[in-house]
């Protein structure tokens, strides 16, 4: 079905709104996709934070216009899926990648941070980015880490010097007999 020229507004609007707030760009040959597999697809995206969308590379490229996301605009060739990572990085990267194991049709064929435009087979970095709660855990872990090893070592200070008997037998001793 055919745009007008209100609609073709519309969809550059949403879209370039879209890519100015997104992290990443993920960027597909989707050809050959059954309708249960892109309605899968839609329905994973929208849960992990994704905005996908099949629309036309010249209007594509009018979005990505004034954005980190220009970079794509020469390579925006063929019938194109996009998804557009919303909420953390990788999440794009790991949508597409899982549901390219099961449809050989489903290809990355750009992919793009921070203002780069890197090879389709950077969709496995991308999608090995941590989550942000798996982030944060990791962050934790190593601001904990000098405060339990600080901890360990007095610990085996006082063991080494009989500090823990010590401390066992001065109660015992502060007892008058």
């Amino acid at each position: 079905m055919a745009l007008n020229l209100s609609q073709k507004k519309e969809v550059v609007a949403e879209l370039a709104g879209v890519a100015a707030t997104a992290h990443s760009l993920v960027a597909a040959e989707y050809a050959g996709t059954t309708v249960e597999q892109m309605t899968a697809m839609r329905k994973k995206a929208r849960e992990s934070g994704v905005y996908l969308r099949v629309v036309k590379n010249t209007l594509a490229s009018r979005a990505v216009a004034g954005t980190e996301f220009e970079v794509v605009k020469d390579a925006l060739v063929g019938p194109l899926l996009y998804a557009f990572s919303t909420e953390e990085p990788g999440a794009a990267g790991r949508l597409i990648k899982e549901f390219a194991k099961g449809n050989d049709k489903l290809k990355a064929k750009i992919v793009s941070v921070e203002g780069k435009l890197l090879p389709a087979e950077h969709v496995e970095v991308l999608a090995s980015l941590p989550t942000r709660e798996q982030a944060l855990a990791m962050l934790a872990r190593v601001l904990a880490e000098p405060a339990t090893m600080f901890a360990r070592v007095v610990k085996a200070v006082a063991d080494q010097q009989g500090g823990g008997e010590v401390a066992a037998e001065t109660p015992a001793e502060a007892e008058p007999a």
